[in-house]
């Protein structure tokens, strides 16, 4: 364990269940996040949670005592968004998602509309009700591109979990036989190649960090990144053995890991 952390030189953070859940910061967040401060390894924040832009993430952290640069954060929404871009500058999208999304996707020159659009695209949205989601396997039944920000099934929050928008997806597929074409947030490799290139540094020296093992910790079978699990959020020990999905590194929380790698440093190794 302590030759391979010791090969980190960047981390991608997951935020729910990883650094703080709900209105609160996790044990050892603060402390982990200065020491990979002192000791000038950078850190991108990186969350499936599309239902906030990255100024939103901003003015949370800061409620929280945390000062983060906007450009330090990546969330899934956004990088659907510069997918989109890529693929179709301006185009036509009929969107699910939340106010915060619907301005990023509106700030990258896109048309929101539900008028003949191009694209279907689903992000988590907590507005979502029997109409909009008859609209939505309407928009899905006809065939039109449909792109999803990210797979998660649960969302965690203080006390719990709330259900995210892979268990949307099941609904839409239960409804009209299909599975999002393309699904842009972790495990998948768009998201992946995104943080890379905002960190500057190759897959091979970047550690992905929290507390999904079905999305952050599976980031480790779409490229050759490290994978660390934080039990803080949605993951159990217990979880662990029965997972397709095996990290290779197994802490409490942030602070754990801080704490161990400390001792790497202080040991040379």
């Amino acid at each position: 364990m302590t030759r391979y952390l010791n090969e980190i030189r960047g981390f991608l953070l997951d935020m729910d269940g990883t650094i703080y859940l709900g209105d609160g910061l996790l044990p050892g967040t603060r402390d982990f996040l200065d020491y990979v401060a002192e000791i000038g390894l950078p850190v991108l924040f990186l969350t499936n949670n599309s239902s906030k832009n990255r100024d939103a993430y901003v003015r949370k952290i800061a409620g929280m005592g945390l000062t983060v640069p906007a450009e330090q954060i990546l969330t899934s929404g956004e990088a659907t968004a510069l997918y989109l871009r890529e693929q179709s500058p301006g185009a036509r999208v009929a969107l699910f998602g939340t106010p915060e999304l619907e301005q990023e996707f509106a700030g990258y020159g896109f048309a929101l509309t539900m008028d003949a659009p191009d694209y279907v695209v689903l992000g988590f949205d907590m507005t979502l009700d029997y109409a909009k989601l008859t609209q939505l396997c309407d928009l899905v039944r006809a065939g039109l591109p449909y792109i999803a920000t990210h797979p998660d099934y649960n969302c965690p929050i203080k006390g719990g979990f709330i259900p995210d928008i892979g268990a949307m997806m099941a609904f839409v597929h239960a409804s009209t036989g299909r599975e999002a074409d393309v699904i842009i947030g972790k495990p998948n490799r768009h998201i992946l190649d995104m943080a890379a290139l905002r960190l500057g540094l190759p897959l091979e020296s970047i550690a992905m960090v929290g507390d999904r093992l079905y999305t952050d910790i599976a980031m480790g079978a779409t490229a050759p990144v490290q994978t660390i699990l934080v039990l803080s959020g949605e993951t159990k020990a217990e979880d662990i053995s029965a997972s397709p999905f095996q990290p290779n590194h197994v802490f409490a929380n942030l602070g754990a890991l801080g704490k161990t790698l400390r001792t790497v440093k202080s040991l040379g190794a």
